[in-house]
């Protein structure tokens, strides 16, 4: 064969290619957590013809001629149709299923779809779905981390219900909030946040571990939590929930959804709870658990067309918290605490595709936020009058598919209006910054990540956030990621501690300056076939060591509460070992446990901090029926003992060196589904166990010796609940 002959053949073979090329359409399916969808069905509409994707989610169709419209489906997800005559030619189909778990129709379950899966990219971290969500009651956000085994949510006084969040064994503080990507619920509302977002309005939630991202800022410190509502663009009907408990509380919710034009759609969110019964389960004559009454609403929209995205809302909070003594002693007057908060917010974010073929695109982000809050506890009051502005311009580019740069600059002001006590104290600082962000992504076996962010506040100058994330998965069995970076915090000792004015220490407040600490982590997971299934290992290992931290000092004189700041050493180690498997079909077990290993400065000297629970082990199991009628979840946790600070009893005897003892705690549901609602029947702690005497000096709250804030365990015994959940005009 003569090179003309050999050459005219490999023409006749390229061009062969070519053609089954050109005739053949290919792509990947996908839910909206990222997560490859194995098995999806792939087929021309109107037709038989079709194929299924594999492992990671892949297809490819021969095309069929005046065919246009492709069809996907999976069980448990709405079907969607792509027009492929509006794709450049062999350009890959990305199809991104959405869950319909929201309509619980009664269908075979062929395979039960996890609650949980990886954030995925270089960031350690988990999203949480509506299915892991329905495990539970999920009232708020704060009740959304049972099942979760690196989210600790405890009260951090009986007397007005606030609830602090611990990640990484430290307090919520360090955890940057965010809604949807925005930085939300800091400052006057970081002690109640956690009850101002309802369950029922959550799509899912997204916790990454360590130093995360600097596209949101420099606050995040031992992580970040980004809480995911329902979205305008869902299907349209009204959904509700309906929730009692034998505690007095009972509450309603409802989402419904429109779509106004094939553009624009629109949603309204609404929540009332409140509490009809005064809880005193110790007879000492105080409120065991603040009554909480609370009207919320959201109102959002979503619209795109062409190349422009938009979302924006508005949301309105009423919240009244009353607590104390429940009826007068003697000659002594009633002590009473009482809470009233208005909060308003508004939000906007505008996105314009510039390529989408590269995925290159810019946004502007805005919020504005007021906060307002009149309290009292005794005779002492505090009132907060806050207002937040914010805003980000990104910019977002993938040179190829293995590159990508984040880039933008961001403004965040905030001004407080403070009465403490008839003083006034005003607080001011607004900070801006740039930042960009590299990822390198090599088909998902490694992915590195380095940021970097410059800001400047007009109370504590320029500073630095340098972040850096890898993680090498060298097969789909076992996976290694390591990260390291810094974040910083400005600390306000009132507004985040208001709280504490519940005790009757004297609250002393020394210079604060601004917190920064370092983090480090690493983790190892593994996915090993067993069984026809896989079990799933995940360790990790974090450190967080602070440059400087604020502190509340218990421990400095058991008759004061010292807020100050301290650039002595302090630090954090915390160890975590969780697996997950199959048993069998719907029946899902998991098991994790973790060491806390915090030190702070406290008293004068370097010492494990006061209620912090030393361990935590956590024991989950789900079954499902095999046709989905019928759910059963519980979980045991068993959380450490830990160091309680000195203090002083009702007769004015000093309590020393005392410690608290490890504790169990066993929560279950059951659920019964049908096609277009749900019952749940539950109970909490059902091992009954809690503090028989949380407030201390509860006869005398007038005294200097009364002590609501020392709570490590909680604060009251079983509990059972029942709830209804509707979906109405949906299909």
């Amino acid at each position: 064969m003569n090179i003309k002959n050999i050459f005219t053949a490999a023409v006749c073979l390229f061009a062969s290619f070519g053609a089954v090329a050109q005739n053949t359409v290919s792509g990947t399916v996908s839910d909206e957590n990222g997560e490859a969808l194995l098995g999806a069905n792939v087929y021309w509409l109107g037709t038989s013809k079709g194929v299924i994707t594999d492992g990671n989610g892949n297809f490819v169709i021969e095309k069929i001629s005046g065919k246009k419209l492709l069809a996907i489906s999976y069980l448990g997800f709405i079907t969607d149709t792509v027009d492929i005559s509006k794709k450049s030619e062999n350009q890959p189909v990305k199809v991104v299923l959405k869950d319909n778990s929201r309509d619980v129709g009664e269908v075979v379950v062929a395979e039960r779809r996890h609650g949980t899966s990886e954030v995925g990219g270089a960031l350690n971290g988990l999203k949480i779905n509506q299915a892991e969500l329905f495990k539970a009651a999920c009232c708020n956000l704060g009740e959304s981390f049972m099942t979760n085994p690196s989210v600790d949510v405890s009260y951090s006084d009986a007397a007005t219900g606030a609830k602090q969040i611990k990640l990484l064994g430290l307090s919520g503080l360090y955890v940057q909030m965010l809604a949807e990507n925005i930085p939300d619920f800091r400052l006057t509302a970081s002690p109640y946040a956690l009850g101002y977002v309802p369950g029922a309005w959550l799509k899912g939630i997204q916790v990454s571990k360590g130093a995360s991202s600097v596209k949101n800022g420099y606050e995040s410190i031992t992580g970040q939590i980004d809480v995911e509502y329902l979205k305008p663009d869902d299907d349209e009907g009204i959904g509700l929930n309906v929730y009692g408990n034998s505690e007095g509380r009972a509450e309603i919710n409802a989402d419904v959804n429109k779509h106004i034009t094939e553009h624009l759609s629109t949603e309204i969110l609404a929540h009332y709870e409140n509490s009809f019964v005064d809880m005193d389960e110790n007879g000492d004559n105080f409120y065991d658990k603040p009554d909480v009454s609370q009207v919320n609403f959201h109102n959002r929209w979503h619209y795109h067309k062409g190349k422009y995205i938009f979302h924006g809302g508005l949301s309105v909070l009423d919240e009244k918290r009353e607590s104390g003594q429940l009826n007068a002693v003697e000659n002594i007057d009633l002590y009473r605490i009482s809470m009233n908060t208005r909060r308003y917010n508004a939000y906007m974010k505008n996105a314009f595709v510039i390529d989408p073929s590269c995925g290159t695109n810019i946004a502007l982000i805005t919020s504005a936020t007021m906060h307002n809050l009149d309290s009292e506890f005794g005779a002492k009051s505090y009132d907060n009058d806050e207002k937040n502005l914010y805003a980000q311009l990104v910019f977002e580019t993938d040179f190829s598919p293995m590159h990508n740069l984040s880039a933008g600059f961001s403004v965040n002001a905030d001004k407080m209006n403070q009465d403490y006590n008839f003083e006034n104290i005003v607080e001011k600082e607004t900070v801006s910054g740039v930042y960009a962000q590299y990822t390198f992504n090599y088909h998902d076996k490694i992915i590195f990540m380095a940021g970097l962010r410059a800001d400047n506040s007009n109370i504590y100058n320029t500073f630095v956030t340098p972040r850096f994330h890898l993680k090498i998965k060298p097969s789909d069995i076992f996976s290694l990621g390591i990260s390291a970076g810094k974040g910083y915090r400005s600390p306000h000792a009132l507004a985040e501690n208001h709280f504490l004015l519940s005790s009757g220490r004297n609250i002393i407040i020394e210079n604060l300056t601004q917190e920064s600490a370092w983090n480090m982590g690493s983790t190892m997971s593994w996915k090993i076939p067993l069984g026809g299934k896989r079990l799933k290992i995940n360790t990790e290992y974090y450190y967080t060591t602070f440059l400087s931290q604020a502190l509340a000092d218990f421990d400095s004189s058991p008759r004061q509460i010292v807020i100050k700041s301290s650039e002595e050493k302090s630090y954090s180690h915390t160890f975590q070992v969780d697996a997950a498997y199959d048993i069998f079909k719907g029946f899902e077990v998991s098991a994790a446990y973790r060491l806390n290993d915090v030190q702070a400065v406290s008293g004068g000297r370097l010492q494990s901090k006061p209620l912090t629970n030393k361990y935590k082990a956590l024991i989950t199991a789900s079954y499902k029926t095999p046709l989905g009628i019928w759910q059963f979840d519980a979980n045991l946790q068993l959380n450490g003992g830990g160091r309680l600070p000195d203090y002083y009893d009702e007769n004015g005897v000093l309590v020393s060196r005392e410690n608290f003892e490890a504790y169990p705690q066993l929560n279950v549901q059951i659920t019964k589904w049908f096609r277009k609602f749900s019952i749940y029947l539950g109970g909490e702690n059902l091992t009954g166990y809690h503090q028989k005497n949380p407030i201390i000096s509860s006869k005398n709250p007038w005294s200097e010796n009364f002590e609501p804030t020392l709570i490590y365990a909680p604060v009251s015994g079983a509990m059972f609940y029942l709830g209804f959940r509707a979906n109405l005009f949906r299909e």
